[in-house]
């Protein structure tokens, strides 16, 4: 049945099952011309012939948009600044690209004058939502067409089926039995064998990181250079932003740093067993908090990890787009524009250490924190500031005792 209405459609497309069963079936279903959208986020190989993939799965024509560079300047770098953790483990490495993802593909929805978007996402998932918000946060007017959400299909096998019988080429997914997501600043599990919490991930399923009890014996030092919130050069030799973390997954990985095992709190409402690999952007997010433990006033400090379950959850959520993000962003990056120096770190079997910090920006003074004799600070003065500090304890504890309230 032809769905009347839709003249062009642009679709997220990976070269993975699902997209590619998609494509086909938006074809067949809305019998308008479908363009296939891929965004390069760095996963490598997995880019490969999708030129042949896509014209057999009856795309009209198909884009792959360089957008490293983008994703880590403009989204990675602004989200590190707000020092950003989802529940304490997660450095939102697949959250934080959607948004980039969708961005782009409404710029192709505007070049190819198309009226409707599709993505590939679950019904069940934080992706829908993520694309969405992005979507509509552009254009209002655009038509979403989300397949999970509306065809007939129940499981993958069936989509298998439906490849075979289209001879939609696809790869094999018996080897693999979880899902993956690869970007510059991560690679994450889920599904399949993953979804019991107890069962311990495979070994050979992680790509980025090596096992860290297999990890050299030898610590690796890495000096990593701020400015202005941003790192900008690994042990004095400057890099664009997505080399720089394409660098340090390359260290890090080989050291075993960032493997993070956790069940998530979904924004659909559910529990999600989630594995990942994050080596780069670990090294970064302890080397900025240790820069900031030097540049940062205190109460800026306390006022931005306030700020981190907040921003991670709008991240996490979808809202990259919102104007509370906005906002939050704009003071963060306010406070960013002192945090500049040096870090350096030690590498070890999947810890990463802090072993120095400096910055000409440093408010650390060793003439006021030292134990040694000084003439800049008058321990005498702390008296009053603690008998000041403790009145209203003092006075809680005086009413107990006479029991007024």
């Amino acid at each position: 049945m032809k769905h009347k209405g839709i003249k062009k459609i642009v679709l997220a497309y990976s070269g993975g099952l699902d997209t590619s069963v998609i494509l086909r079936w938006l074809v067949e279903t809305y019998e308008c011309p479908v363009v296939a959208f891929v965004a390069d986020l760095g996963q490598g190989e997995e880019l490969d012939c999708l030129d042949d993939k896509a014209e057999a799965s009856g795309a009209e024509s198909l884009y792959v948009v360089d957008l490293k560079e983008d994703f880590v300047k403009n989204f990675v770098f602004p989200m590190f600044r707000a020092n950003a953790v989802y529940e304490g483990s997660y450095l939102l490495g697949t959250s934080i690209a959607r948004p980039c993802i969708a961005q782009a593909q409404m710029n192709i929805v505007a070049k190819e004058n198309a009226d409707a978007v599709c993505h590939g996402a679950t019904g069940k998932g934080n992706d829908q939502v993520r694309f969405e918000l992005t979507y509509y946060s552009i254009n209002p007017e655009i038509i979403v067409i989300a397949p999970w959400r509306t065809w007939s299909f129940k499981s993958r096998s069936e989509l298998i089926a439906y490849a075979k019988k289209h001879n939609i080429p696809i790869t094999s997914t018996a080897e693999k039995p979880y899902s993956m997501d690869r970007n510059l600043l991560h690679l994450s599990f889920e599904g399949g064998i993953l979804e019991d919490p107890w069962a311990e991930p495979p070994s050979n399923m992680f790509i980025l990181t090596v096992d860290p009890r297999k990890a050299p014996d030898k610590a690796q030092e890495v000096t990593l250079t701020f400015e202005a919130g941003d790192p900008v050069a690994v042990d004095d030799v400057r890099m664009t932003p997505a080399n720089l973390l394409d660098h340090l997954n390359k260290l890090a990985g080989m050291h075993g740093v960032g493997r993070v095992d956790m069940v998530e709190n979904r924004y659909v409402g559910m529990k999600s067993r989630g594995v990942y690999e994050t080596p780069g952007g670990t090294v970064v997010h302890v080397a900025r908090r240790a820069i900031e433990s030097i540049t940062l006033d205190r109460e800026i400090s306390r006022l931005k990890d306030e700020w981190v379950p907040r921003y991670a959850g709008l991240v996490y959520n979808g809202y990259w787009f919102s104007p509370e993000r906005k906002m939050l962003q704009a003071a963060i990056d306010t406070a960013a524009s002192v945090v500049s120096g040096d870090v350096r770190l030690r590498i070890y079997k999947g810890n990463v250490t802090v072993t120095g910090r400096r910055s000409d920006n440093s408010l650390y003074d060793q003439r006021f924190a030292t134990f040694e004799e000084d003439e800049v600070y008058s321990q005498s003065d702390a008296e009053g500031f603690i008998r000041l500090n403790a009145l209203r304890l003092r006075i809680g504890s005086l009413m107990g005792k006479t029991g007024k309230s």
